[in-house]
């Protein structure tokens, strides 16, 4: 095309009319001299537009279409590069450095079939060469590339994708078909700065790129910016309706945006089944779209805590903090699971975690709490031991007490062996322990706060349970076990 308009001026240019075809010639070998000469000096800006003249002198001269098709390569204008030595190879199918520049080109944008062609014919003008053989293996290597690049892309191992295709750009370094599949497996890698950074050059040089806006829209996408997204995607469809990846994508999202919304509803009205539901159908649309989907693993984790199912809670937390270990809020929602499951030490390491990333005085509240927690459950659980809850009565207390008092008491295991009485008593020594600290308020409070009761006196060690069953019995003589048979006992009160 660029020749035929070339040559259409050079007949609509009246000064050549007037000159002989041998003046012609002089003269636009003279320009190709002069844009020689800058070639050398590398200035390919002027090698260009004296070559160019000597085009417009001689339209059918193959050498200087093959002198600006090596100038158009030195200034990576390769598509305009492979018309020009496209030209010159028409115009002398024996010009072997044309064939070699077109195969060139080809290689440069990553048509390494059309590559190979070329570089073949040049083999059979010149078999002794040396070029022509170590392209053919550039060109080999590349499509190489591209056969394991397609078996990872198959296989979700985008890395390997990646790459290939990095590989494959060391050669075929203007080839759009690359940057695209490179740029959309860091954006399924979640690395979309640099997926970003890739589609914006293309689209910078062709704004109309189908594939380029894809992956920007793509990028938007897995950031969670739906609505960004999908008008990237109907900008993709618009410029290539047929574009199968930018429809799905476009889809997909709406269908994700939809399903969230509405379980973000039914959460909102406290329907807690449906919501669960609804984000754990929302979480089947698209596997890759991870900054979402550690959302939705995250929504589904406070539902779930809401329906006290929370060991699958702590689960879907940890989806979500594989998917992003930087999401604040889902070890926050873990954190209080491990904290509603007694599981201090995790609970602990999570608040920690939070604490570090941001530092503020909520978090540092959530830690410390968690912190005596954990130092209050490496103590002996005086509740667990009688058997009542943290927030019993003193009434419910002294019955407690009175029932495992009675349960454990050595005089009750008389007639057991060893071992067994060793193993009550020393319930019977807790349980006493227990009833100790929990019916005396001031004890009692020091104990629920998480002080050290020896830190205030108490020396555990020297507890006398027995002292303690007397009182509450009612002192000597007030209580005793007597055998009625082998292994019977019954109590009788003084």
């Amino acid at each position: 095309k660029m020749a035929a308009e070339q040559s259409d001026a050079v007949n609509m240019d009246p000064d050549l009319e007037i000159m002989s075809d041998e003046e012609i010639e002089r003269e636009a070998e003279g320009f190709k001299e002069q844009g020689n000469a800058f070639y050398v000096k590398k200035d390919y800006a002027e090698a260009f537009n004296f070559y160019t003249k000597a085009i417009d002198m001689c339209p059918k001269n193959a050498s200087y279409y093959g002198n600006r098709a090596a100038t158009l390569m030195m200034l990576c204008r390769y598509r305009e590069a492979l018309e020009d030595s496209q030209q010159a190879v028409r115009l002398d199918n024996n010009f072997t450095k044309g064939h070699l520049r077109e195969g060139k080109c080809h290689l440069s944008l990553g048509n390494a079939m059309a590559a190979v062609r070329c570089f073949q014919r040049v083999l059979e003008l010149e078999p002794e060469t040396s070029q022509a053989p170590q392209e053919i293996k550039n060109a080999e290597s590349i499509l190489e590339y591209e056969r394991m690049a397609e078996i990872g892309f198959d296989k979700r191992d985008f890395r390997m994708v990646v790459f290939c295709m990095d590989r494959a750009l060391e050669t075929a370094l203007a080839c759009h078909r690359f940057k695209i599949l490179k740029a959309e497996c860091l954006a399924l890698l979640g690395r979309y700065p640099e997926a970003q950074s890739v589609a914006s050059d293309i689209l910078r040089m062709d704004s109309t790129n189908a594939d380029a806006l894809y992956v920007r829209g793509l990028c938007l996408y897995y950031e969670d910016c739906i609505d960004k997204a999908v008008q990237f995607f109907v900008q993709a469809l618009r410029m290539a309706p047929d574009h199968d990846k930018a429809r799905l994508a476009c889809r997909n999202a709406k269908a994700l945006k939809a399903k969230k919304e509405e379980g973000n509803k039914a959460f909102k009205d406290g329907n807690y089944e449906a919501a669960y539901d609804l984000y754990s159908e929302a979480l089947t649309i698209d596997p890759n779209n991870i900054k979402t989907n550690a959302k939705l693993y995250c929504n589904r984790a406070t539902v779930g805590s809401k329906l006290k199912k929370l060991d699958q809670a702590i689960e879907d937390c940890s989806k979500a903090i594989k998917l992003d270990d930087t999401y604040i809020k889902a070890y926050l929602r873990r954190a209080q699971c491990y904290m509603d499951t007694e599981q201090y030490e995790e609970a602990v390491r999570d608040y920690e975690k939070v604490y570090q990333t941001e530092k503020t005085k909520e978090h540092k509240h959530l830690l410390k709490n968690a912190q005596l927690e954990l130092k209050k459950s490496k103590r002996k659980d005086y509740y667990k031991v009688l058997g009542v809850e943290k927030n019993a009565t003193e009434e419910e207390i002294k019955k407690a007490y009175r029932k495992r008092a009675l349960l454990h008491h050595p005089d009750r295991h008389s007639s057991a062996t060893p071992e067994v009485q060793k193993e009550e008593e020393k319930k019977f020594k807790e349980v006493g322990e227990a009833f100790s600290v929990l019916s005396d308020p001031k004890k009692k409070a020091r104990y629920d706060s998480g002080q050290d009761l020896e830190d205030d006196g108490m020396n555990m060690g020297d507890f006398d349970a027995n002292n303690i069953f007397k009182a509450f019995f009612g002192g000597p003589g007030g209580f005793s076990f007597e055998a009625s048979g082998p292994g019977n006992f019954f109590f009788q009160f003084g």
